[in-house]
């Protein structure tokens, strides 16, 4: 029998539960008869009982010996990985783990400056230093794609002694760098490698998509298998491999940053999500990528739409992408991405999954059948029709990046420090305590402990005329920031 077949923690949750024990434990709602009636019976009783603790024969997720176990050994198996941790505390809590099982304070880490914020956050919690590298940027559709392989090798050369690299591999809009020559050329510095993988579980399951971060040889990747990979929303798992990572002092880091109130109905479908992926996932795959193919040719049928496809591979920055997601540029309509979304919620109930200035992004998945592919494509024509006119059109107001500031304290002592109110138009040289970030390209300006530069208020002026909307700040309108207080003497 191909062992990929076993199920343990789904398998042993159902044999608990026709045992009928009787609860003196928690959960309190006691298999739902102590809940809200109308709650209960919404949601059914086979979810209710499998709400349960980490007794004895359900194993425990900080302490694996037993069913648990087994189902992390069986998903390492299919992911390719020395050894899987499932999370329960998505993504964000798989990339906490990760930087922090290699980085110590004033430790540096080499990151992508488009990082997510849960990034930034273990940096934070560390007391890690970054060192960021600016990502390759698209300006026709107005986004950043991965860092480069030459990118790295810089960065490497001027930090040899950083404690990781840490990539986005595939992109929120499924591009990917090559990530193997990232690799090794990290491998030659004895670096190790850390991969948000968190829009790519499903992509080491076919050929036809981006290398995995376990095929390119990275270290660790935190794998979000609730986006694309079936299993429920907060559901996750940390792939680790090779010498320079401890599983052991992985688990301990892990298990500082876990709830002890384990979601066993999550922990059951990262179980059986990855029971399909391992056993059909290249059919449900196969399939999914002539849906999303078929589809991105029917709009890019429609007059003032562009769906990005394999010509993006034709850019030196961009070796593979995933063609399950579906990037699609409105500027030809006059319109925004946001006034896009705003649309197809109002007339066709149909919800994206990212707007910005210039785009939607929608993912087709291997629950997505041509119902719904059908509809989109509909939606979209009618989109068009009602917007497109040929003088529409309006080139991207992207805008050249400032450089990267200099970041004057690690952003934990930023976070902890003392802060205080000023005028933004007065504040170069001070130490910002805050984000900004302008999207697209979704790259911050500002982090926390960097000094703030005459550089950077003009690009942040310039880009809030264009009318890119600026994020982060307490104060929306931009009159004001947060910075760090000054120290003055006592008189």
């Amino acid at each position: 029998m191909n062992r990929q077949q076993l199920t343990p923690i789904f398998t042993k949750l159902k044999e608990h539960i026709k045992t009928q024990p009787v609860p003196f434990h928690i959960p309190g709602h006691k298999n739902g008869t102590g809940m809200d009636e109308e709650f209960r019976e919404f949601i059914g009783s086979n979810i209710l009982n499998m709400d349960l603790i980490n007794i004895e024969p359900l194993d425990d997720l900080h302490h694996p010996s037993g069913v648990i176990d087994d189902a992390q050994k069986l998903a390492a198996e299919a992911f390719g990985a020395d050894y899987t941790f499932f999370s329960v505390q998505g993504t964000s809590g798989a990339i906490m783990t990760m930087i922090l099982s290699v980085c110590a304070p004033g430790d540096k880490i080499l990151v992508p400056r488009n990082v997510h914020k849960s990034i930034m956050n273990a940096i934070i919690f560390s007391g890690a230093v970054p060192i960021f590298m600016y990502p390759a940027l698209d300006e026709e559709f107005g986004i950043s794609h991965g860092i480069t392989p030459l990118t790295a090798q810089h960065a490497l050369d001027r930090h040899p002694d950083a404690k990781a690299l840490l990539v986005i591999n595939p992109t929120y809009f499924g591009f990917s760098s090559d990530l193997g020559a990232i690799v090794e050329t990290a491998h030659q510095y004895d670096v190790p490698v850390l991969v948000d993988e968190a829009h790519g579980v499903h992509i080491h399951f076919h050929e036809n998509l981006p290398p995995s971060a376990m095929e390119a040889g990275a270290d660790m990747a935190a794998t979000s298998v609730h986006k694309l990979g079936g299993s429920m929303t907060q559901s996750s798992v940390l792939n680790v491999q090779g010498a320079r990572t401890s599983i052991a002092h992985v688990q301990a880091v892990f298990s500082m940053l876990t709830t002890t109130s384990t979601s066993y109905p999550l922990l059951a479908s990262l179980d059986t999500a990855r029971r399909q992926l391992a056993l059909k996932g290249h059919v449900l795959i196969e399939n999914t990528l002539e849906l999303a193919e078929q589809t991105r040719a029917s709009i890019n049928s429609i007059k003032g739409l562009y769906c990005a496809g394999a010509e993006m591979l034709e850019q030196n920055t961009v070796t593979a992408m995933d063609p399950t997601k579906l990037l699609i540029s409105v500027q030809q309509l006059g319109i925004n991405g946001y006034e896009a979304e705003k649309w197809l919620r109002k007339h066709y109930h149909i919800e994206v999954e990212l707007s910005d200035l210039y785009n939607i992004l929608c993912i087709i998945s291997f629950g997505d059948t041509e119902k719904e592919t059908s509809l989109l494509v509909e939606a979209m024509k009618d989109l068009a029709r009602q917007h497109y006119t040929p003088e529409a059109y309006t080139a991207p107001a992207v805008l050249k990046l400032p450089s990267i500031p200099t970041l004057s304290i690690a952003p934990r002592d930023a976070f902890y420090a003392g802060k205080e109110t000023i005028a933004l138009s007065e504040s170069a040289g001070r130490i910002i305590a805050e984000f900004i970030m302008i999207y697209p390209p979704g790259i911050p300006v500002l982090l926390p402990g960097e000094i703030i530069t005459e550089e950077n208020l003009t690009y942040i002026q310039a880009n809030a005329a264009a009318g890119l909307p600026v994020q982060g700040p307490e104060d929306p309108s931009l009159q004001t920031i947060r910075v760090i207080q000054e120290q003055k003497p006592i008189q």
